[in-house]
């Protein structure tokens, strides 16, 4: 059982996801930095000031905080400026991942495209072979 475990966590697809995985993680951490501290305050000082988080609505009376994370802390809160922020985070990760896709895709096709070299010598000869039988 343990070789088997072996060999299944030792395939490529295994490897390849975990490695994936561990690399969109940190894309996702780098996207986020991009919107938190490139885009969204780019977007509040042409916006004059606006900063989408601490949009929030009080759900409880006993909510008076300006801001979101002491307005947490005195009670429910609907954090709808944090909803919009991750909705740019995951759009401007979907257009991301979108032109990666798309440029692996031509990488394919510009592969599938070339002229395929002369077959494999083994190859020549059974067609030679086929073509003599062919013949009697």
């Amino acid at each position: 059982m343990l070789k088997e475990f072996k060999e299944f966590a030792i395939k490529g697809n295994v490897v390849d996801l975990a490695i994936g995985v561990i690399i969109g993680a940190a894309f996702g951490r780098i996207v986020e930095s991009l919107v938190s501290d490139i885009i969204m305050p780019i977007f509040g000082a042409i916006s004059g000031g606006l900063d989408f988080s601490n949009y929030f609505l009080p759900l409880s009376s006993a909510v008076n905080a300006p801001a979101l994370d002491d307005a947490k802390k005195e009670g429910a809160v609907l954090a709808y400026g944090n909803f919009i922020t991750i909705s740019i985070n995951f759009i401007i990760i979907a257009f991301a991942l979108f032109f990666v896709v798309k440029l692996i895709n031509k990488l394919r096709r510009s592969e599938a495209d070339k002229p395929s070299s002369a077959p494999p010598r083994q190859e020549v000869l059974l067609q030679e072979i086929r073509d003599l039988l062919a013949k009697k």
